[in-house]
């Protein structure tokens, strides 16, 4: 280095003895001619090159050995401090300007650090000291490379970890909201405050916190990240803490003990008891049922509520807000007694019944049985809703077991007292559909009484594959009383016998080979239902479907059948087409046959005839009478084909 400046002072040196020549030139040229002067005695002068140092070369540069390069190295090197890329160093502010801060660390060159970092430092001035992180020693452009920010945060995250050990309680400050939560400042470190930290009670509005300087507790570091956690709420747990451990050491079962709502859920309420929760379970809140807390509790109200239970190591603690009053059972009213008819509203459903609530902690059920007079199966979901009033009649009530069975049905009288002089066999009603199934019809021909109309009662002439084929439910139907069994009461319905069968008098018209127009309506692998006139339906099995042109009878044709049976008792008629065309042409056979006959029986007359008058014969009228005869034959037996 010194070598360097050595060559730049010679230089400068040679520029300046070149200017002076120049200058001295300049001043000969441009003088006034003057007489020559005369020539001067000739001097004796010492040899030019005897005291040259030749050492120096002709860029007026000096050369230096080995050891005197190292020794010059050794010197400047130590001028300067060693340092290494992520060190942090103390520097020392030499210059500032509009954007930069210029600091001195000891190195070969100063550092620029942008002003942006030094925003927290008021009254910044030259001779300072601030502690900066190395980033690079030489980036790019060859720029010593300084930042007081990763310095900041360096020492800031050192401080961090620490704490975070220790357990100490820091200090900082919340600059923004962001998704969660917060951000917080400490020791010049951005640390994330989870909203379920900030309080012991749900907070909702994290704005009212931005701004605010605030205790924290470090709960969690990231040391791969370099990122933390911090909480407030740790810090207001702790100060519970001891509250909760005084309240825990005078807890007694059946203590009353006020509260105040601090949450609410599907199966309680959470209550503060000064510092220690307990928990209010919704089947603890009223003798009464209730869907949800909500519907008896709000939030931040102040009750009273007695201890049930708690555990010291587990710090729960169950309360209890309807053992504050007496149980509704204990205390009955009169009028609540077997025979006698409440009011109720249903809170419960079940398959096999109703609950219905008296009073609030006083239900009573109603069984299915005691629903209706009919005994036709109810489905209790479906006749009872939730928060429907009913009256009903207390039919047994045991306070000691606190069970209570009501009746819907004995609200009226048991109309099949009366059932044979109001419903006699062969009388005709109109009743409601109330109930459809496989194999009949359930009919209500008033609340309590009813029956069933099989299916095979529905009509005389057609067959249903389900009785929905004919009717619906909350139609009406018009029926016949057809029997009663009042120990099981069930009426037995009819509805095809309010009219004549119709059986009886198609005998005749549908006899057997008699041949009728009809239309298939279903066909399957066995056959086909073929609708006939008068409202009839027939079957015609699959070989009895073929035509005479080889095809079959396809679905929705309309074609000629002959009856091929008719049985009255099972009501069914067999009906055939192939017969038809069959019939046809045995007919045309028959007609052919006589038609021969006829032909034959005239030739013998004729024959007859012509051999009464002819006494004797020629011997050409026995040519003729020969050749007749063969014709004759010959017809006889075209006749027997």
């Amino acid at each position: 280095m010194f070598q360097n400046l050595f060559v730049k002072q010679l230089n400068a040196d040679d520029q300046e003895s070149a200017a002076a020549q120049a200058e001295a030139t300049t001043a000969t040229t441009n003088a006034p001619e003057l007489a020559p002067e005369p020539a001067p005695e000739p001097v004796a002068v010492a040899t030019a090159h005897d005291d040259f140092d030749w050492s120096i070369d002709k860029r007026n540069v000096s050369a230096y050995s080995a050891d005197e390069k190292a020794k010059y190295d050794k010197v400047y090197d130590q001028t300067f401090v060693a340092i290494t890329d992520g060190e942090l160093i103390s520097g020392l502010v030499v210059g500032l300007t509009k954007t930069d801060v210029v600091l001195n660390i000891g190195f070969k060159s100063d550092g620029l650090i942008s002003l942006n970092e030094f925003r927290d430092l008021q009254g910044l001035k030259i001779g300072d000291e601030v502690e900066v992180m190395v980033v690079e020693k030489e980036d790019r452009q060859g720029h010593l490379h300084l930042s007081r920010k990763q310095a900041r945060i360096t020492r800031a995250w050192e401080k961090i970890v620490e704490v975070h050990k220790t357990g100490e309680i820091v200090t900082g400050t919340v600059t923004s909201k962001t998704k969660g939560g917060l951000i917080v400042d400490v020791f010049g470190m951005e640390t994330f405050l989870p909203g379920s930290q900030i309080d012991v009670k749900p907070v909702t509005d994290y704005d009212q916190f931005v701004g605010k300087t605030m205790e924290f507790k470090v709960v969690k570091v990231n040391e791969a990240i370099k990122n933390a956690v911090v909480s407030h709420k740790a810090l207001i747990e702790s100060d519970i803490e001891a509250q909760r451990a005084e309240i825990m050491g005078k807890l007694e079962k059946g203590q009353v003990l006020e509260g105040t709502i601090k949450n609410i859920t599907d199966f309680g309420a959470f209550m503060d008891l000064g510092g220690l929760d307990g928990l209010l379970y919704i089947t603890d809140i009223s003798w009464g049922r209730i869907n949800h807390p909500s519907e008896v509790l709000k939030l931040d109200q102040k009750l009273n509520v007695v201890v049930l239970d708690f555990d010291d190591d587990k710090k729960r603690i169950s309360l209890g807000l309807k053992q504050l009053t007496p149980h509704p059972w204990d205390v009955l009213a009169e009028g609540v007694s077997e025979g006698n008819v409440v009011k109720g509203k249903v809170v419960n459903i079940e398959d096999y019944g109703a609950f219905l609530e008296i009073m609030p902690g006083v239900e009573g059920l109603v069984h299915v049985s005691e629903i209706t007079w009919a005994n036709t199966p109810i489905n209790a979901k479906e006749f009872f809703k939730l928060g429907d009033e009913y009256e009903a009649k207390i039919v047994t009530l045991d306070k000691d077991a606190r069970k209570m069975s009501l009746s819907i049905k004995q609200m009226t009288p048991d109309p099949w007292n009366e059932i044979e002089n109001k419903y006699p066999v062969d009388s005709r009603h109109s009743g409601l559909v109330k109930n459809i199934t496989p194999y009949g019809v359930f009919v209500e021909l008033e609340p309590g009484i009813g029956g069933m109309i099989h299916i095979s009662d529905l009509s005389w002439l057609k067959r249903f594959n389900h009785p929905s084929e004919y009717t619906k439910v909350s139609e009406r139907i018009d029926i016949m009383i057809l029997g009663i069994d009042k120990d099981n009461r069930k009426l037995q319905l009819g509805h095809k016998q309010l009219e004549e069968d119709p059986w009886n008098t198609l005998e005749d018209t549908f006899a057997i080979g008699t041949i009728h127009e009809g239309t298939v309506i279903r066909k399957d692998d066995k056959g086909a239902v073929v609708q006939l006139p008068y409202g009839l339906e027939g079957f015609a099995p699959n070989r009895h479907l073929n035509k005479e042109d080889g095809g079959q009878v396809n679905a929705e044709e309309n074609n000629q059948f002959m009856v091929i049976e008719f049985d009255r008792n099972e009501k069914r008629i067999v009906i055939s087409h192939t017969r038809t065309w069959e019939a046809a042409k045995a007919e045309e056979r028959e007609a052919v046959k006589k038609e021969a006959k006829a032909d034959a029986d005239k030739t013998k007359k004729a024959v007859k005839t012509i051999q009464g008058k002819v006494e004797k014969a020629t011997l050409g009228d026995l040519g003729v009478l020969a050749e007749l005869k063969k014709k004759m034959e010959g017809g006889e037996g075209e006749s027997a084909q």
